[in-house]
């Protein structure tokens, strides 16, 4: 047998000893060995920090993007060895390519993420905003990279997609990695550790992993260090009162298995699509990764004189599941992730049954394809009905991590919300309605005890991802038993890997600091119009006064006859009694046009490609016929393009905060408006 290996301090090493045997979990051979005994946990956080820390603060998001997407595109390369090894596992090709392709998924979206920061190593939260009469001093919110590590503990059940989801978040944010994976499947996360290390893409640093016993490696933990565990509400709970995190006060995201529940909506009946859908999605979400999912449904909840049909079509859909070797193609539900988690679910069940019976499957005996019921970690499903939830409270309390759930009736739309409720925080949960009004009284109603609800029907069922999935850019994670964590969620995920600061000051100074132009700064003069300018060569604050415009009677009609925009407050002086209007106002569509006008560089052709777009536009005041305009022109923000192929033209996109104003300089109105903008970069100039 091989002994898998840690890469820590950017080399591959083996941990001293025997270690643990780890298990073929369809035929029950040994395969590997994992020990992490003898390794120097100190100087490895200590090579995260001083090391990696480093090189992925100095890199900006745009370049931390780009570095996920390459190796992104990079693993799919191997995606053919990763799935043959994940047969190992008990995963079937489905279960394999939710943790396989879905975790280099991840890898994607938060590429695709970095387009919405600039392309700097930190950047501005939220508003900006003005602290003093004199526009003199201001404030602004900042958020930059920590200087810790951040520490994964993941679980068996997802050895692929558990470790990418999180990197790339923690990556994006410019922060290294040390990641953990359960023992039990850490063979796959070796291997896929192996190809990002070969790959050569990310910094000397960025990323470690530890294949066994974590051993003391919490006890290095500190301040700047972000930790998340993904497991057990026991373990969990465990590590998260570790004296290091307690003292340090280490920011610990717990992700943890909860006992999440479906909803029949009181309105679906048998015949209905979103029966079969109900039924449907209760079946997969018992067979995928064998239940070994902590998004799986646990509680099925039923309106009480549908539960006979519920019972009797949930069986029948359960008895169609195919269950043994996952090489073999006809399978549709594999192993269990080895004999331990087997034994485990069985005691687990064991419990529940104080409280219910089995009206599917067996607990000692199943049928299997192509393989050995008892050599490989094999469990029928197992369907539980519990007649009493409200007496009965073992299937709000225990969970048996496998395929395993308990269905169970509900009085009226209130009573499913108390009983979805009384798992004590939940992942996810679903409800399956076509009425909007019942769909609107549940999420509203289970919202503060979920992290996220799903609403099924016709409409959303074809290409829905399904009750058990965890998206990128929705955040992950729940409250109570299933943590009080949060992941993911796009730009929110990205936050927790970074300090934030409130920054005070000038306007200037915090133009600055941001490298975004804050309003009431003192502009850059240049005699040269900023159209004429390349990318590279435009300053954030580069500032232009427009000459002025009056803006006349004909103007309005005009412009009404062109845009066929005649609503009564331009066109009819008789209609403004009771308004807001002394008279006939200029549409705010007419002010920007002429502002443009008068802020455009027309003289000749320029670097300037096209207009990408309109942001933030306000209207403040009126513009009557006769009134003069001037405008404000100011760089506001720069962002860099990525050149997706040779013959494309280097550009970026620069934000200009468009200011119209009156002759005493207050605003009429105020936008940002933003131009495509082509590079000196590769020109012939």
């Amino acid at each position: 047998m091989r002994s898998l290996e840690n890469y820590v301090t950017g080399r591959w090493v083996k941990g001293d000893g025997d270690g643990q045997t780890l298990y073929h979990a369809v035929n029950g051979t040994p395969i590997f060995t994992a020990s992490t005994a003898g390794l120097d946990w100190e100087a490895i956080v200590r090579f995260a920090r001083e090391t990696g820390n480093p090189a992925l603060r100095r890199l900006t998001f745009h370049e931390r993007g780009r570095m996920l997407r390459a190796l992104a595109l990079h693993l799919q390369q191997f995606l053919p060895e990763f799935y043959e090894v994940s047969l190992m596992t008990g995963a079937t090709r489905g279960d394999s390519w939710i943790d396989l392709e879905g975790g280099i998924g991840n890898l994607f979206s938060y590429a695709s993420l970095r387009r919405k920061f600039p392309d700097t190593p930190y950047c501005i939260d939220g508003d900006s905003h003005n602290l003093s009469k004199q526009n003199s001093f201001m404030g602004t919110h900042l958020l930059v990279p920590k200087e810790g590590v951040a520490i994964h503990i993941n679980a068996f059940n997802f050895p692929v997609w558990g470790m990418l989801e999180k990197v790339a978040v923690n990556w994006l944010a410019g922060m290294p990695a040390i990641v953990k994976p359960a023992t039990v499947t850490s063979y796959l996360t070796e291997v896929v550790a192996r190809k990002i290390t070969e790959s050569g893409i990310l910094p000397h640093g960025a990323f470690q992993l530890v294949c066994g016993s974590a051993g003391n490696l919490l006890d290095h933990a500190g301040p700047q260090d972000v930790i998340t565990f993904t497991g057990s509400a026991t373990t969990g709970k465990k590590l998260k009162t570790h004296p290091s995190i307690i003292n340090n006060s280490v920011p610990f995201n717990m992700e943890a298995d909860s006992l999440n529940a479906i909803v029949l909506g009181n309105t679906v009946e048998p015949g209905d699509p979103e029966w079969d859908i109900f039924i449907r999605e209760v079946k997969r979400e018992m067979t995928v990764k064998a239940g070994q999912k902590c998004t799986a449904i646990r509680r099925i909840l039923v309106p009480a004189g549908k539960l006979e049909k519920a019972q009797a079509d949930l069986s029948a859909a359960l008895g169609q599941t195919i269950i043994g070797n996952p090489a073999n193609e006809k399978v549709r539900m594999g192993a269990l992730a080895g004999q331990d988690q087997r034994r485990e679910v069985r005691e687990q069940v064991s419990k529940l049954l104080a409280a219910s019976r089995i009206i599917y499957g067996s607990l000692d005996s199943v049928s299997v394809l192509d393989a050995d019921p008892e050599k490989g970690a094999f469990l029928s499903p197992l369907l539980l009905l519990n007649e009493q939830p409200h007496q009965q409270f073992g299937s709000h309390e225990i969970e048996a991590f496998g395929p395993v759930s308990t269905l169970m009736p509900y009085d009226g739309p209130e009573d499913a919300v108390t009983l979805a409720a009384m798992g004590k925080g939940s992942l996810c949960s679903t409800i399956v309605t076509s009425s909007p009004a019942e769909a609107r009284d549940f999420v509203v109603g289970a919202g503060p005890w979920h992290g996220r609800i799903l609403v099924l029907d016709r409409k959303s069922a074809k290409e829905s991802t399904g009750h058990g999935s965890p998206l990128p850019l929705l955040v992950h994670g729940g409250p109570g038993r299933a943590g009080g964590g949060e992941e993911m969620g796009g730009i929110r995920g990205v936050r927790h890997y970074m300090q934030r600061l409130a920054v005070q000051g000038s306007p200037e100074m915090i133009t600055a600091i941001t490298q975004v132009y804050q309003p009431n700064a003192e502009g850059v003069q240049d005699p040269v119009h900023p159209f004429r300018k390349y990318f590279e060569e435009l300053e954030i604050g580069h500032q232009i006064l427009t000459g002025k415009r009056t803006i006349t009677e004909a103007d309005i009609v005009q412009f009404a006859n062109l845009s066929w925009d005649h609503f009564y407050a331009h066109t009819d002086h008789t209609a403004l009694e009771g308004t807001l209007f002394e008279k006939p106002v200029a549409h705010g569509y007419l002010i920007l046009s002429a502002a443009a006008g008068l802020f455009v560089d027309s003289s000749a052709k320029g670097p300037v490609m096209l207009n990408y777009g309109l942001d933030e536009l306000r209207f403040l005041q009126p513009v009557y016929a006769g009134t003069t305009i001037q405008v404000r022109f100011t760089c506001k923000e720069k962002i860099a393009q990525d050149q997706r192929s040779d013959t494309d033209l280097p550009r970026g996109i620069v934000k200009w905060l468009v200011e119209v104003l009156d002759n005493n300089k207050e605003p009429f109105a105020i936008a940002t408006i933003l131009t495509m903008v082509q590079k000196k970069l590769l020109t012939n100039e």
